[in-house]
């Protein structure tokens, strides 16, 4: 939809616009909602004038500093990415997280429960929905993940 959003914009011209095409302002929106968690959005605009606000100044922001076709490659870029396949193959240790309130990469489809035992030397971490996590912002939240990470990297010091 994000693609769609700004490939639909006649001011997007192929790609080959002059300024941002407004299609852009769209895609952010839903980038706003998929990446971001109801605890988060409702902590940072708890009433309507507030959460108004808050996602004007946070579309704003973005419209600004975001490219439409560098958005549509990133978004295009992650759409067929699989892994899977090679999964036995992974050697090295690996901690994978996510958070419980990721509409991204939502753990209750289990993807990670039926895939992670493929890989060797590998460890899944789900960690709840709290006023901590942010959907899938979490990821950019090291308090959030630290108490993980930190045993996994020191357990590196001393593996064979």
């Amino acid at each position: 939809m994000i693609i769609d959003d700004i490939r639909g914009d006649p001011d997007w011209q192929g790609g080959d616009y002059t300024s941002q095409p407004r299609g852009l302002r769209a895609a952010l929106q839903l980038l706003f909602t998929a990446g971001s968690a109801p605890l988060v959005q409702q902590r940072l605009g708890p009433s309507r004038d507030s959460a108004d606000a808050y996602i004007t100044r946070w579309l704003d922001t973005r419209f600004a500093e975001t490219d439409a076709n560098d958005l549509m490659y990133q978004v295009d870029a992650s759409r067929d990415y699989d892994p899977s396949a090679a999964l036995d193959r992974v050697t090295v240790p690996v901690l994978a997280i996510n958070s419980a309130d990721d509409f991204i990469n939502p753990p209750e489809l289990g993807l990670m429960e039926r895939l992670i035992p493929r890989v060797k030397r590998a460890r899944y971490i789900l960690i709840p929905t709290s006023e901590r996590t942010r959907g899938h912002g979490t990821h950019t939240a090291a308090a959030v993940w630290k108490e993980y990470f930190g045993p996994f990297v020191a357990a590196l010091d001393h593996a064979p």
